[in-house]
């Protein structure tokens, strides 16, 4: 079986100045209404996905090979349709069958669709935002999480393989604003030494980083840091399994998947997001870290005048 990166990079040619038929099949407008009104659970925005992107074939599955394809229940896909408006999946699946059939046909549906494999990317995680920005509708969960992150001295932050570049951002930025931030961006016996010095040193969360393909390491070292007694928050892109199972508190966030390798706007802003929180948890703190931060920056010249 190919690899998700070796089936991407075999779908999604990029060719200069011309459209792939297949990629008429991105989103349509009657498509973002049908799914970007309710709150969706992220397994209802994997079939909400994979209908966008497949809507030519996709429209005319069987609940039963819907459900296989994306990796879901059939119960899950008549609850999704459910959720988006219908009475049941041969309601939704009618539907969509007249959007795909226009598309087909090369009617309006298709002009409005016809761009390349880049700007149906862009299309994704412009979805993948507006599901975040759903989800920010509440607040309060993030704003404890980010709470209990200020308090946390030391602070250990854990990225491992493609997480790690998520991990050094929100690492490189929570230092300005705390004390005494650990990152781990390498598995095995040093994560475990890591995660123990800094439980021993006072520490109580750990805020882990996980983006596909999931990594074993990462599992063990999040039930090393449960097991020293380290409290996990999780910001990943799937709010159940094993990983989302250790955490004491999980973030899901569509990540983006158009393109050979995965992009993070979403887990971007939630990494800004919960930094926004650690911020607004003891505002006395920040500003005064960030304006030693400046004095010391200005005296040693880091950076070039705009």
């Amino acid at each position: 079986m190919p690899s998700p990166q070796q089936a991407r990079a075999q779908a999604s040619v990029i060719t200069s100045g011309k459209t792939d038929p297949e990629v008429g099949a991105a989103p349509t407008s009657q498509l973002r209404e049908l799914f970007d009104g309710p709150r969706l659970s992220p397994g209802q925005r994997r079939i909400a996905q994979y209908l966008i992107e497949h809507i030519t074939e996709a429209a005319f599955l069987s609940i039963t090979d819907l459900a296989e394809r994306v990796g879901v229940s059939q119960p899950s896909v008549t609850r999704f349709a459910a959720a988006v408006g219908f009475s049941g999946y041969p309601a939704l699946r009618e539907r969509l069958q007249a959007i795909a059939l226009r598309t087909l046909a090369g009617g309006p549906a298709a002009e409005e669709n016809r761009s390349n494999e880049l700007q149906a990317a862009v299309d994704a995680e412009i979805a993948n935002l507006e599901n975040l920005r759903r989800d920010f509708a509440d607040p309060d969960r993030l704003i404890d999480v980010g709470r209990e992150l200020s308090a946390s001295t030391p602070l250990t932050v854990l990225g491992l393989r493609i997480s790690v570049s998520l991990a050094e951002y929100f690492a490189y930025a929570a230092r300005r604003i705390h004390p005494d931030v650990r990152l781990v961006t390498r598995g095995g016996s040093v994560a475990y030494d890591a995660i123990l010095q800094s439980r021993e040193a006072g520490g109580t969360w750990l805020l882990a980083f996980d983006m596909p393909r999931h990594a074993h390491e990462t599992l063990t070292t999040l039930r090393v840091a449960r097991s020293a007694g380290l409290k996990v928050a999780l910001v990943t892109d799937l709010a159940l399994g094993a990983l989302a199972d250790e955490a004491d508190v999980t973030f899901a966030t569509g990540t983006g998947s158009r393109l050979v390798f995965d992009s993070y706007a979403a887990p971007g802003v939630m990494a800004s997001a919960l930094l926004q929180a650690m911020t607004d948890a003891d505002p006395e703190r920040t500003q005064a870290r960030l304006e030693d931060y400046e004095q010391i920056a200005e005296q040693h010249q880091f950076f070039m005048r705009d």
